[in-house]
């Protein structure tokens, strides 16, 4: 069975070889490597793509090249990579900057076994994972410097907006609008850019504060 490729970030040894540990223990998932920071990270993606994987796990405090700092690296050369934050820093700045880099998630290392496992599925699944603490500190840090009224949005963008605040993934998506994958990839990519925003969970965010979604 065909499994998803995850990299484990953290400068502790331990801690790094426990996640990778865990993380083979998943029917789904599988660690390709370790690294030390974010600094390795790039090394070893600009190596050979056959170190580029699906998922990357990554610490907040590293030295060298730090979590945030990898996560903006990740997303601004290889934007198509899952970052998740797992860390043991819960304050709510330390998470919102994980998130505005790019992060798609962010868990805490105490976080039970099969949490991960569903946040990894998710993630792979949807786009993103946020448990609900997260959630509700995206809704009250999403400022209105991108009014409604300052976007021009086509008809089916509206749709497509809308869909990507449920569960569907894109491919179910296109099926439920009759379009291409390919099409849905591109009423993304120019939300993006409209938007501003990163990942799905921007987008999401977007659609709440400006009720466009209503949850």
């Amino acid at each position: 069975m065909m499994k998803y490729s995850v990299v484990v970030v953290d400068d502790h040894t331990l801690l790094s070889q426990a996640i990778e540990g865990m993380v083979n223990t998943f029917d789904k998932f599988k660690v390709l490597y370790t690294c030390k920071n974010g600094k390795e990270v790039a090394e070893k993606f600009s190596a050979s793509p056959k170190n580029i994987p699906d998922i990357v796990l990554v610490d907040v405090n590293m030295p060298v090249m730090n979590g945030i700092e990898t996560t903006e690296w990740i997303v601004e050369h290889h934007p198509h990579v899952h970052v998740m934050a797992l860390s043991v820093e819960d304050a709510d700045g330390t998470i919102l900057k994980m998130l505005k880099a790019g992060a798609v998630g962010y868990l805490l290392k105490d976080t039970k076994k099969e949490v991960l496992e569903k946040a990894l599925l998710e993630m792979m699944d949807n786009g993103f994972y946020h448990t609900r603490n997260v959630t509700t500190l995206l809704l009250d840090s999403v400022s209105g410097k991108n009014g409604k009224n300052s976007v021009t949005f086509k008809d089916n963008e509206v749709t497509f907006m809308k869909l990507a605040c449920s569960e569907l993934t894109y491919k179910e998506i296109a099926d439920k609008m009759f379009l291409s994958p390919k099409t849905i990839d591109g009423y993304r990519d120019s939300l993006f850019t409209k938007l501003n925003v990163r990942n799905r969970v921007g987008l999401v965010m977007y659609a709440i504060k400006n009720k466009i979604y209503t949850p």
